[in-house]
């Protein structure tokens, strides 16, 4: 699968990870449903660093579709709700988070 992080770029993540980033998208979208900006954000870091850590980098010049979009580390928890809201994850019409399955 093909990730991208706004404004960093692209990685492959192995299918065979998505049960962890799961894991973590979950915590995710319930401090997202409650408000809780705190572990939004610690969660949010906890996500990002996962994907870093689990993917291989695709070349800078490489311009692959991404499967899956997930935001900046700086986003806050009402522009990560905005990109539920527009569509970005493939989550968004079944009621999950950021990451599928």
């Amino acid at each position: 699968m093909i990730v991208r992080i706004m404004g960093e770029g692209q990685v492959t993540v192995e299918e065979s990870h998505l049960a962890e980033l799961n894991k973590l998208d979950d915590e995710l979208l319930a401090e997202m449903e409650s408000g809780d900006e705190a572990g939004f954000r610690r969660t949010l870091t906890a996500l990002l660093d996962a994907v870093r850590r689990l993917g291989t980098p695709l070349p800078d010049d490489s311009l692959e579709p991404s499967e899956l979009i997930l935001p900046t580390p700086d986003a806050t928890l009402e522009e990560v709700r905005d990109m539920l809201k527009e569509g970005l994850s493939s989550r968004t019409e079944s009621g999950g988070g950021l990451i599928p399955g």
